[in-house]
Formats: C-alpha cells, sequence, structure tokens
C-alpha cells in the first residue's frame, strides 16, 4: 500500500515497562531490583530492535525507506496516537491479534485503544491463519 500511494513510512513497536508492585493490593510483594530492570530494559531494547530490523527488510523489498522508531516503557495505544499526531501520520495501520474470551479481557487490545482514542483512522489488518 505505501509503495502504491508513495507514502512516507513510520514503523513503531513500543514497550511497557516492567511492572511493579509497590503494595498497591496486588499481593505480590516483588519489587525487582536495579539489576532486573536493567536487564528487562536491555531484553526489550534488543526485541524491538529484532522487529525493526525485520520491518527495515520489508520496506527495502519494496523500495520503501522507513522511519524507524522504538518507544520505551510506554502504554502502547497512548504511544502509537501520540508518535501519530507528531508525526502528522494520515493512518495508522495495526495487526489485530485476535485474542478472545479471557485473554482478550486481561490482555486488553492495543488495537481497540487506538481505535476508540485516536482521532488519525485505523486500518486494522488481521494476523494471518
Amino acid at each position: 500500500m505505501a509503495k502504491a500511494l508513495n507514502t512516507r513510512l513510520t514503523i513503531i513497536t513500543v514497550t511497557e515497562a516492567l511492572p511493579v508492585d509497590y503494595g498497591g493490593g496486588h499481593d505480590s510483594g516483588w519489587i525487582p531490583t536495579q539489576d532486573e530492570i536493567d536487564s528487562f530494559d536491555a531484553a526489550c531494547k534488543a526485541r524491538a530492535g529484532k522487529v525493526l530490523d525485520d520491518a527495515r527488510a520489508m520496506s527495502e523489498q519494496i523500495g520503501k525507506s522507513a522511519e524507524l522508531l522504538h518507544v520505551p516503557n510506554a502504554h502502547p495505544a497512548t504511544a502509537i496516537i501520540e508518535t501519530a499526531k507528531s508525526r502528522g501520520c494520515d493512518l495508522i495501520v495495526m495487526a489485530s491479534h485476535g485474542r478472545r474470551g479471557l485473554r482478550k479481557l486481561f490482555l486488553g487490545s492495543q488495537t481497540s485503544e487506538v481505535l476508540m482514542d485516536g482521532s488519525v483512522p485505523v486500518l486494522v489488518v488481521p494476523k494471518p491463519a
């Protein structure tokens, strides 16, 4: 689609912060050490790098260059909406993971949140079967 419309591409991946329980009622009592936080952040950065490397390769296959962004320690839907606004994006393209039942309830849907809270049009692409 980007090639056919000769558009600019911005590809974003967002990683959330390590969830920490400071006694907010989750009863886990687990507070990570700085080493654990650093290890988590490094793993997220590595995973995001792989995602963006794959995205770069795909965009190059169609002859397009892309702005590649990793937004760390952020809520995905919020980061996507804010990035789209700040970059002047005309369309957000997102995958739908197709979660159902309790998984959808507990994991939520970033795609649904972007659809509901964002002002930029969203094209949802279903996950291949």
